[in-house]
């Protein structure tokens, strides 16, 4: 089944969010896509609680802060938001993209809006013997479906949010849950931890800190793993599936094959609506470049703005683009559902 829509954004960071509220206010609807598991982009992934002091008119606000609001600001236009997935492919028909996923979603639009920050975060694999065997049967690097692993004995590694929240979230389902981390310092949510350390006590979850992964085994299906406490001798436990969460990598995946003029890993575009080589794809925030670019939200939030009105005009061919205020216009009002 394809998706036909006025706009699909790539990234939900800020820029991809505030996005949806400039289309939004021009009566355009939006599909958000992001390869991360949650909304928010680097903001969430890299720095949740750390302050932001250049946001207009908001003296400072933390990264989880300001998806918070603008997720606020643009629920009044229900976009719909497709995570744990990359867009692999695009196809060009006349003034239309077709879309691909890489869970086959297809989408058809006018307008692609490229918000992917510096790229997309792709998960950090592990190089160990025999891994790719395993890779998205019962080795994992993200969960998108955690009812496979009810029942079961599951291996966390990692020490940040990703980690802990889902020891957390499967140890409700999972017959039990090892939380492994090579050092005994989790950078995850101190509260989160202290959960995990409460259920811990009963030992439906077991933490083992300074342990490394050191190999997996298995025919068909995974059966252990052997794991390395610092120089110590190696330990082997039995296991059904393991989740790594080592961290991201960022690279331009995909995008670097799309055909548009790339300078230094950023996407060239113009400072007119900020579209790229190709008609009807965008980019703004922090993967596009041109002469006196700031790699600032507020300066991606400008570019947005511009984007927005462009895929107006290609996505409404025969109406006039009237320019509106949001403080005076009825018009905007009705849109954002105000009375």
């Amino acid at each position: 089944m394809t998706v036909k829509t006025d706009a699909v954004i790539i990234g939900a960071g800020p820029v991809g969010l505030f996005s949806v509220f400039e289309l939004g206010i021009l009566g355009l609807n939006a599909h958000i896509i992001d390869n991360l598991d949650k909304i928010g982009g680097q903001c969430i992934e890299l720095y949740p609680d750390k302050p932001i002091y250049d946001i207009p008119g908001v003296p400072d606000c933390t990264g989880e802060d300001l998806i918070k609001n603008l997720l606020q600001q643009i629920k009044p236009f229900k976009p719909e938001f497709h995570l744990n997935q990359r867009v692999n492919e695009l196809k060009k028909n006349n003034e239309l993209w077709k879309v691909i996923t890489s869970d086959n979603k297809i989408f058809e639009t006018p307008n692609i809006i490229i918000a992917g920050g510096v790229g997309s975060f792709e998960p950090r694999k592990v190089d160990i013997k025999n891994v790719e065997k395993f890779e998205g049967k019962s080795f994992y690097y993200s969960v998108k479906d955690k009812s496979k692993f009810k029942d079961q004995i599951v291996a966390v590694f990692g020490g940040g949010d990703s980690a802990l929240d889902w020891t957390l979230e499967l140890s409700n389902i999972a017959k039990k849950v090892y939380l492994i981390h090579r050092r005994d310092d989790f950078k995850g949510a101190p509260h989160t931890l202290n959960k995990i350390k409460g259920i811990a006590k009963s030992g439906k979850i077991e933490i083992k800190t300074f342990y490394q992964l050191k190999g997996i085994n298995g025919d068909k299906n995974l059966e252990n793993i052997e794991i390395q406490k610092n120089n110590e001798a190696i330990e082997t436990l039995k296991i059904d599936s393991v989740i790594a969460f080592f961290g991201l990598k960022m690279e331009l995946g995909p995008i670097a094959n799309w055909g548009l003029n790339l300078e230094e890993k950023s996407i060239l575009v113009n400072t007119k609506n900020f579209q790229t080589n190709e008609k009807g794809i965008f980019a703004i925030g922090d993967i596009c470049t041109y002469p006196g670019k700031l790699k600032l939200i507020l300066s991606g939030f400008h570019e947005g703005a511009l984007a927005a009105r462009e895929c107006f005009v290609r996505a409404r061919p025969n109406e006039n683009l009237v320019f509106q205020y949001t403080t005076s216009s009825t018009q905007i009002h009705k849109r954002l559902g105000i009375k």
